[in-house]
């Protein structure tokens, strides 16, 4: 009945050839010596006896012997294991056991504070997010837009209260600067030992310029201009007229400025007034199908007067011919079906397509404007009497009418119109070398390949300059892609 046996009592009755009650009866008298223990029901609690005698019992017993022991005394392997980690510990010596309670301590006071801090860290980021988000939506158009803004001292006194806000809530100053739009060093000027310190630029004293005109000779300038010979006339011709007679009071400038001054520089005559103009709405685009453009030129006959219309559409950013087709007359609905046909074969609709023309009137007729608010397409017009606000289709126009195949004495009828601009749109597209697009072609720039060309270039022109490197002063030939196309480029209008 005991290990590696552990026979049932039928077992064993059977085998020595006694009634079961008899061995039943030794089992109870060894169970009383404490040879034996009995066996308990799974869930029992064990007395340190039990759990002594089942240590002494499994301590020789393999793995598979003591999973058979097991459940056959309703026990666990892992309760033994625990049984006899408790006795190991049990019997170690108290200094060792104190050493290692106190290594555990230290371990978990130690994961405890990298826990605390990592948590405490969050926290804040926590905070500082929220403080920031807030921030931000008290700033919708930051007020750092260019360096040395003169900023008035309300608008410092705001400024400086929302900074000091967020950074109560748990924002760094810096991040909460970079919000409000100025950089951390402004605020620790404007705001230094407590106080908020004005602009003093406004009250700064500053010594009169060495060129400065006196008050006798602004004097005299004011006394020149409105004299009965000079009345009538503007500095730029008053000047020019002293100068021949010898004298010189001031430049033409200081005439102008002096008389601003005083008030005395206004419009005069029948001419019309110098108004402002504001400038066009510049679309970009950074992939095609995002912003179009079209216009409509003529195609001369073979006899005098006789034209075909070419109504055409461009990608601007890829110059791909989109669509086009030859008309006998200009009209709306054939720009309607044009655009129609268009977005269907580049799958554009409803994507926010900008079509850029001009102010004619197949362009804004109600049939072709009906027709672009059905395909989701928003319109865009060049400003009334400037025609250089289309300068993509107007560019294609000058390339295929200059081109070396443009039939010079005109097309026959509309059928060899409508074929030589089939023959010229594939070619165009597919073979013609844009100057615009890194000289690549506009279907490949439509289709996304001319980032793979123009490196493959690049990697050509750097093994060049290798194998000669004294033919290269510089650096090579610059084939970056060409990222974002503006429909009218800030520096353009500027520099016109």
């Amino acid at each position: 009945m005991m290990p590696p046996y552990n026979w049932s009592l039928r077992q064993v009755a059977d085998d020595i050839g006694v009634g079961i009650a008899t061995v039943h009866g030794w089992r109870k008298q060894l169970e009383l010596e404490g040879l034996i223990i009995r066996k308990v029901e799974p869930g029992a609690q064990q007395t340190p006896e039990q759990i002594f005698t089942i240590l002494l019992e499994t301590a020789s017993l393999s793995e598979y012997e003591l999973a058979e022991y097991c459940r056959k005394n309703g026990l666990y392997p892992e309760h033994i294991a625990e049984w006899k980690q408790n006795c190991l510990t049990a019997n170690q010596p108290k200094h060792r056991q104190l050493v290692d309670e106190q290594r555990a301590v230290r371990a978990d006071k130690t994961r405890i504070r990298v826990l605390e801090k990592e948590l405490r860290r969050k926290d804040k980021a926590l905070a500082e997010m929220a403080a920031l988000l807030v921030l931000q939506e008290k700033f919708i158009s930051p007020p750092g837009q260019r360096r040395g803004r003169l900023t008035s001292y309300p608008e410092r006194q705001r400024i400086i209260g929302l900074i000091k806000e967020a950074a109560n809530n748990g924002a760094r100053y810096a991040q909460a600067c970079r919000i409000a739009g100025i950089t951390h060093r402004t605020f620790q000027r404007w705001f230094c030992n407590g106080r908020l310190k004005p602009d003093g630029r406004p009250s700064a004293l500053r010594p009169d310029p060495a060129n400065k005109l006196t008050e006798n000779e602004r004097l005299q300038v004011l006394q020149v201009c409105s004299e009965t010979e000079f009345a009538s006339l503007p500095p730029s011709r008053i000047v020019p007229m002293l100068a021949d007679r010898g004298i010189y009071l001031a430049s033409e400038s200081t005439f102008y400025r002096i008389l601003k001054a005083e008030n005395q520089l206004h419009h005069r005559g029948n001419s019309k007034p110098r108004g402002t103009y504001t400038r066009p709405v510049s679309y970009t685009a950074r992939a095609p199908n995002q912003v179009w453009s079209w216009d409509i030129t003529h195609l001369p006959g073979e006899v005098k007067g006789e034209r075909y219309y070419l109504y055409m559409i461009m990608d601007v950013y890829s110059r791909k011919i989109v669509a086009a087709e030859v008309r006998e007359v200009e009209r709306g609905e054939y720009a309607a079906a044009l655009l129609q046909r268009a977005v269907i074969v580049e799958n554009c609709r409803n994507n926010g397509l900008i079509l850029h023309s001009d102010n004619g009137a197949p362009m804004k007729s109600f049939t072709m404007l009906a027709k672009m608010y059905e395909l989701g397409v928003c319109s865009s017009f060049s400003r009334p009497g400037v025609s250089n606000d289309n300068p993509y289709s107007e560019s294609l126009f000058r390339t295929l009418k200059y081109c070396p195949e443009w039939p010079a004495d005109g097309f026959t009828d509309i059928s060899k119109a409508r074929e030589w601009v089939h023959s010229f749109i594939r070619w165009y597209n597919t073979q013609h070398r844009h100057s615009g697009i890194k000289f690549v072609t506009p279907e490949q720039r439509h289709q996304g390949l001319d980032k793979t060309l123009l490196k493959q270039r690049t990697v050509v022109y750097e093994t060049a300059r290798c194998l000669h490197p004294e033919r290269w002063s510089g650096k090579t030939r610059n084939w970056t892609p060409i990222e974002i196309v503006a429909l009218n480029p800030e520096n353009e209008r500027r520099a016109a």
